[in-house]
């Protein structure tokens, strides 16, 4: 019997040497401010055709993005949004809800009088796991959901645990053509990471092409 789970794609735009962000904790609203408007509108015309889209509680405290859809016409995805101790801030873009339905996934060690002001905000609460939010359990209560497809805006952290569960099944990168450099600037997929060649997540190209200044490339992982 197949896994029921959404159809995952990881969106991200990169740098060339493919870091999200300028230094750890910067907002990757900056370095998105170098994409053009076609750019934007690739983004946003996948925006408009997936049931879901995912960030991190930390995309959300830093950048405190809207994740509507804007430079095309289309409806607004739910917005799922795991924070194992749900402390999502309370005057976040993703808690209006008269832009888009949203999300908090959470976990039993989450504060109760934070998820009911959550859910006052109206929001929806799935707890899934006890102490981490556990992306084996979330994943099939979104499909239960209708969320049958899902796109992925990360961070790093985000991108590793579906990488890492092999629960993704595209991804999708708008390249920048600037390099930022440092160690510890985060990466489009972060974690531990893989430390064996038998354990790594194999993919191939499908296509690639220019959307205004910026090289885009798909790719699907490789079963």
């Amino acid at each position: 019997m197949m896994e029921q789970r959404p159809y995952v794609i990881i969106v991200s735009e990169v740098s060339i040497d493919g870091k999200l962000t300028l230094y750890r904790g910067a907002s990757s609203k900056e370095l998105m401010s170098l994409m053009d408007e076609e750019a934007y509108r690739y983004l946003h015309e996948i925006r408009a055709k997936v049931d879901g889209i995912m960030v991190g509680c930390e995309t959300v405290r830093t950048d405190n993005p809207s994740l509507t859809v804007r430079y095309v016409k289309g409806k607004n995805p739910t917005r799922i949004i795991p924070c194992s101790t749900a402390n999502v801030p309370l005057d976040a873009n993703v808690l209006n809800t008269e832009d888009a339905p949203t999300i908090i996934a959470t976990t039993e060690r989450a504060d109760k009088e934070r998820v009911k002001k959550i859910e006052e905000k109206g929001a929806k609460v799935v707890v899934a796991g006890d102490e981490l939010v556990d992306f084996d359990l979330l994943l099939p209560k979104l499909y239960e959901m209708g969320i049958k497809t899902l796109m992925v805006e990360g961070g790093a952290s985000i991108n590793w645990e579906f990488v890492r569960r092999k629960k993704v099944d595209e991804i999708r990168l708008i390249h920048l053509p600037v390099i930022v450099g440092g160690e510890n600037v985060p990466t489009l997929v972060g974690g531990e990471g893989f430390k064996k060649l038998k354990d790594i997540l194999h993919l191939r190209l499908r296509s690639h092409f220019k959307r205004g200044n910026q090289l885009i490339t798909e790719w699907e992982v490789a079963r």
